[in-house]
């Protein structure tokens, strides 16, 4: 096997092809990154190569592990050399050039970032040593995951634990699993050692658990947290991060969450009031619940209180209200985290999306839906934060200029801290109003150099992400 290397920055651009999306979710976000507004601002060249570049960056993960770190639980320096005992040893194979390096974010003081080294030049092995697994499955490679068994699709018949197998990401979800080879479209992500043989994998007829392969030579080169540190190391994307300190929780709050699951942004809220005053937990998906509790018993947060529940109805006149739990009086919240459900489509890596636009489409009416009960539940002088994880206008700054208009005690605060850009234009937002929104625009700086710092890197190089932060007066 050839030797890895580490790919130059021209590689980078093409390891792998744009995100594959219907031709009608493409024209419509052609439309949101070319809309008139934009294109008097920075001109049709810059919009279309921007719009060019996002594509790109989307199927492309980002150039560092975000972790956040339990800092209620123990100071920064301290996780942060535990971190580095735990992930060295993982790294005692790793070429010279990729030394593990473990970096403190400058302006968010409970994140440490870990480059990711890649794109890698590894050899790929020949057709009888394929390995197939689900997109999601090889999405996580791509951000430093084993393969786990549940993801393979398909391996060769003959394939024994011990055995140096090339893995591929199914694009398109058209594996068959249990296939002895598939011939559709595939994407690259690495080479490893089979942990199980093939009747491990698919001919017990159960779930298998565990690590079906051990990724040795992988695409990029990251750390597995798999076990590490659960309780002070949380793998966690920047923008999430940023998200709780722009909210703001203080001590002896209460602070409602509306869609919590899995409870990342709750625990964090909860650490940040230092576990003192009440965090509320709402989900309308039963099964997510334990996710959330589970978290929150991990991190020792007993702030928390976490509630199956539809949060388009979190407030309710009624005498018959729940006495504890929802629905709540109105005004019942000191602050109130929206993390809205929406497309999704500023996730990385992803390499395909089969949604038709009407699927793309539906999730601004939930949302203002939503946005009518957040602010229903604060409190006359609450805060209340908006976010996404996606890059339209309909679901992002149109939803902003909605809610001014809907509601006039809404006014927009500036954030802290300030790790993204402004909006952006294309909702009739004026230049103050953009430039109090935070938008993570991945495509405007990924062509970054390694002689970039590395928190400069990260605060671009990150999913695609939006937040507002409003006050109710």
């Amino acid at each position: 096997m050839a030797e890895a290397e580490v790919a130059t920055k021209t590689d980078k651009m093409s390891v792998f092809p744009n995100i594959s999306l219907r031709l009608e979710v493409a024209d419509y976000l052609k439309g949101v990154f070319l809309n008139k507004e934009l294109l008097a601002s920075i001109g049709h060249q810059e919009a279309e190569r921007n719009f060019q570049m996002l594509l790109t960056c989307l199927s492309h993960p980002p150039s560092y592990t975000c972790v956040r770190a339990s800092v209620h639980l123990a100071p920064q320096s301290e996780i942060r050399r535990k971190l580095g005992e735990e992930l060295k040893k993982q790294t005692c194979g790793w070429e010279e050039e990729e030394e593990l390096e473990i970096v403190p974010h400058p302006s968010v003081p409970d994140v440490l970032l870990i480059p990711v080294v890649g794109p890698r030049r590894v050899q790929q092995l020949g057709s009888e040593a394929e390995v197939v697994v689900g997109a999601q499955c090889g999405h996580a490679v791509l951000r430093g995951a084993d393969v786990f068994a549940p993801g393979i699709l398909s391996c060769p018949k003959h394939m024994k634990a011990g055995d140096v197998v090339s893995v591929f990401s199914d694009v398109e979800g058209k594996c068959t699993r249990g296939a002895f080879s598939f011939h559709g479209l595939k994407i690259f992500v690495g080479n490893g050692l089979a942990e199980k043989d093939r009747g491990g994998i698919f001919g017990t007829g159960e779930t298998v658990r565990g690590v079906g392969v051990r990724m040795t030579e992988p695409l990029y080169r990251s750390p597995s947290f798999d076990g590490v540190l659960p309780h002070l190391a949380f793998l966690q994307n920047l923008p999430s991060v940023v998200v709780g300190h722009v909210l703001g929780p203080r001590p002896g709050e209460r602070v409602l969450d509306m869609c919590a699951a899995p409870g990342g942004k709750t625990c964090h809220i909860a650490a940040l009031m230092e576990d003192r005053g009440e965090v509320v937990a709402l989900d309308k998906i039963r099964n997510k619940m334990e996710p959330i509790r589970r978290n929150a018993e991990m991190l020792q947060l007993r702030s928390v209180t976490a509630f199956c529940f539809n949060s388009t109805k979190v407030v309710s006149d009624e005498s018959h209200r729940g006495a504890e739990g929802p629905p709540f009086p109105p005004e019942s919240f000191d602050r109130v985290l929206l993390d809205a459900p929406c497309s999704g489509l500023g996730q990385r890596p992803n390499m395909s999306s089969t949604w038709s636009l009407k699927e793309v489409c539906s999730y601004a009416p939930l949302q203002r839906s939503l946005l009518r009960a957040a602010v229903r539940a604060l409190k006359r002088g609450g805060v209340l934060v908006y976010s996404t994880c996606t890059v339209t206008l309909s679901e992002n700054e149109e939803q902003v200029a909605w809610a001014l208009r809907t509601f006039p005690g809404l006014t927009l605060l500036p954030q802290e801290p300030r790790v993204g850009v402004e909006g952006m234009p294309g909702a009739g937002l004026s230049l103050e109003q953009l430039g109090l929104l935070q938008r993570f625009r991945p495509e405007l700086s990924w062509e970054a150099t390694a002689a970039t710092p590395l928190a400069s890197r990260a605060d671009g190089d990150t999913i695609g992400f939006f937040i507002a932060k409003f006050q109710k007066n």
